[in-house]
């Protein structure tokens, strides 16, 4: 009896031992961490202080998120979690190519960006004012910009200084018009409040928003170009919004009228921040590979501009130059693009 009963210990330590084995989580296989310490979402409203051109045109995305943050208190919430989702996309990403370069490599520590082509429908939504027409020519023309410089096919790009050289993203997007719908309006200002994106305040309602990128052309005002809804806003009010006047290849909007309005705030949409962190030099885009600034650019600067003792990679889309002298985006940007992309990502589905 005493000889079963030890067998049977035996075996049981055995099998546990085998368990243990079993349930043993390998260096690969762990659960990435990621440090979040300094995450932000609330920004001054104005930018562009520093940059002594406190009147110019802005991008009003930040603007549009500190209202959106003071009337949902739960979006802070939401934007934490995509952006700890997102960098842990991007860490496992990491990770992996490190274990890829190890002999016997090769594992994977979990999801990661997503790494094939993306097609993003696109609706136009136009609010027509007689004054500010938006024709189809101009519609082409912005669909084709977008497509040039969402695959690196921006013939500025030769230019790019040796220093970026080697940071050029090729985001491999395509952006396809999906429909252009049309509305009359007197309206000569609909301001950043999101009025345009409401048919029962006058504008025109987002159409599956969840599978396609809607765009408001309307008259802005304030100076403001542009303006765009990052991911884990509300789905209703998803989307970005361009002045008329800056939408496409448009004379009336100068040296703002050559389509790169829309370059800049679907680069918000997919989860990108201004190029400078919208602060001073220790508040980042959570991009490594971008420069540290503390300022918009303007104009066409010289290279180098240098604030925080680096040089500004004004040649962004993320910055506020003219859209001829905007030509790039990073490798790490494109990573942060694809991560929303990505399992589990806020915008996974326009890839399921």
């Amino acid at each position: 009896m005493k000889r079963i009963f030890l067998s049977v210990a035996c075996l049981a330590l055995v099998l546990g031992s085998c368990q243990n084995n079993a349930n043993e989580i390998k260096p690969d296989q762990q659960e990435v961490t990621v440090d979040m310490s300094d995450f932000y979402v609330y920004t001054s409203d104005d930018n562009t202080t520093k940059s002594g051109h406190i009147h110019g045109p802005q991008c009003g995305s930040m603007k549009v998120l500190n209202r959106q943050l003071k009337e949902n208190p739960s979006l802070e919430n939401r934007m934490y979690n995509i952006e700890k989702h997102t960098r842990k996309l991007i860490a496992a990403k990491s990770a992996t190519n490190a274990s890829s370069k190890k002999p016997g490599g090769g594992g994977t520590t979990g999801p990661i960006p997503y790494q094939g082509s993306i097609t993003i429908p696109v609706i136009v939504n136009i609010l027509e004012d007689a004054n500010h027409p938006v024709t189809q020519a101009h519609i082409n023309s912005q669909i084709a910009i977008l497509n040039e410089d969402y695959n690196d096919m921006n013939p500025a790009t030769g230019g790019v200084p040796s220093e970026f050289n080697n940071a050029v993203a090729n985001v491999d997007i395509t952006f396809v018009l999906a429909g252009v719908n049309r509305k009359a309006s007197t309206r000569t200002s609909w301001g950043t409040n999101d009025e345009m994106k409401h048919s029962n305040l006058g504008g025109m309602d987002a159409v599956d928003p969840a599978r396609n990128l809607n765009l408001w052309v309307c008259e802005i005002g304030g100076g403001i170009l542009g303006y765009a809804q990052f991911p884990g806003g509300e789905l209703d009010t998803d989307g970005v919004v361009i002045g008329s006047d800056y939408f496409g290849e448009n004379a009336a909007g100068g040296q703002y009228g050559h389509g790169r309005t829309a370059t800049h705030e679907v680069g918000h949409w997919l989860n990108l921040r201004h190029i400078w962190g919208d602060g001073g030099c220790r508040q980042d885009d959570f991009v490594t590979d971008t420069p540290s600034s503390d300022r918009a650019n303007y104009g066409c600067p010289a290279y180098p501009t240098v604030h925080c003792r680096t040089n500004d990679m004004t040649m962004n889309y993320m910055d506020y130059v003219d859209d001829n002298c905007m030509y790039m985006f990073t490798n790490g940007q494109n990573d942060r693009m694809r991560a929303i992309f990505g399992t589990g990502g806020a915008r996974e589905t326009f890839v399921q």
